[in-house]
């Protein structure tokens, strides 16, 4: 965990860690749903692979894990919800955490890789396109891209079945042209961490046979 000097540097353009469950707290209460429990296993695994990670603050992994989706505050939302928690948490300052809202749905950096449809306006779609063609994607944007493939609301799974279980509930409105880039591209940032943090990603994650499988394959 952060050393009490680091605390600046962690609560930089992000809530202190208070403020985020507080937030996730509030979000809950706005829209409860299944898109809660999500958010703190996301923010589990981020903060359990960044302790092993040489570059990354496991304190401020949670904190963008609890808030990527925090845009489901405002309803019931598609994509949607990566603007609205973009806007919300700009709005008071907290422009990393702001970040996540966006990055985290783009493994591969192109507004039009997504599931299902746009209910943006197209101005705002636009701003999501300038957004990410404006910025190299860091440690952080990776590693919420890779936590929010490796979690399910009832804990943590294989990638593989939340792709899957994010395409089946998205692919009514049409399977789009960029699901494969954008599947090979959250495997190429585990193939990254992996080698970064010098283990497999699922050695550091509990649950993850019964959550995939529903039973423990071992038994």
């Amino acid at each position: 965990m952060s050393a009490p000097n680091d605390l600046a540097l962690l609560t930089r353009f992000v809530p202190t860690l208070q403020q985020a469950k507080a937030m996730l707290a509030e979000a809950s209460r706005l829209n409860p749903g299944p898109w809660v429990q999500h958010s703190r296993y996301v923010a589990q695994a981020a903060q359990r692979i960044a302790e092993h990670h040489p570059l990354l603050d496991p304190d401020r992994a949670y904190i963008l894990g609890c808030l990527h989706d925090i845009g489901r505050r405002a309803g019931v939302t598609g994509m949607r919800h990566i603007y609205d928690g973009y806007i919300y948490l700009q709005a008071q300052g907290f422009h990393d955490a702001a970040r996540i809202c966006l990055t985290h749905s783009f493994p591969y950096k192109n507004s039009h890789a997504v599931f299902g449809e746009w209910d943006c306006t197209p101005e705002e779609v636009e701003t999501v396109s300038r957004f990410l063609d404006g910025i190299e994607y860091d440690a952080y944007d990776r590693l919420l891209q890779l936590c929010d493939s490796l979690a399910l609301p009832t804990g943590f799974c294989l990638i593989e079945k939340r792709l899957v279980d994010v395409l089946l509930r998205y692919g009514r409105h049409g399977v789009s042209d960029w699901v494969v880039l954008k599947w090979q591209a959250t495997f190429d940032i585990q193939h990254q961490f992996e080698a970064e943090i010098g283990r497999s990603i699922y050695a550091l994650l509990p649950g993850v046979a019964e959550n995939t499988f529903g039973f423990d394959p071992c038994n």
